[in-house]
């Protein structure tokens, strides 16, 4: 298991910060990975389903998110792709006139690709690393 979290503050108002990362769709431009993503069935609340295709490693993964919670200051999905599975959990606090987010995620494979998982886990921290500034790059456009 690899498990990662950072923060990140901005100047835009926590309601909308919330607005917008709880609409997954918008994936594509904060997570530094997500080269696409689409809500494939429900209305985007909990139980909703999004097809999130991604660039890991050198290659791209197709990974089914499912809506857990999107009740401020809380967006929760969970991930799955075969054996692996990722549990994504964001909170929005009031920080100053803007908000804080804090960014935690899971990652957990089964079978033979528990073998990998230092390696995973090393490309799953250089991901976070750059999704940390991606976000942040997205935040300060609210």
């Amino acid at each position: 298991m690899a498990r990662i979290q950072r923060i990140v503050t901005t100047d835009a108002d926590p309601r909308r910060v919330h607005e917008y990362l709880a609409d997954f769709t918008n994936a594509t431009e904060w997570d530094h990975g997500t080269v696409s993503c689409e809500l494939v069935s429900g209305d985007g609340g909990p139980g909703s389903v999004y097809r999130n295709t991604s660039e890991f490693g050198g290659r791209e993964v197709e990974v089914m998110y499912t809506v857990q919670d999107v009740t401020y200051p809380k967006v929760e999905l969970i991930g799955r792709n075969g054996k692996t599975s990722l549990h994504d959990r964001i909170r929005i606090d009031e920080h100053g006139e803007g908000s804080s987010v804090t960014y935690d995620a899971e990652l957990t494979s089964s079978g033979l690709l528990r073998l990998a998982a230092p390696v995973m886990g090393l490309l799953f921290k250089r991901l976070a690393d750059k999704t940390e500034q991606t976000l942040a790059q997205a935040l300060g456009r609210l």
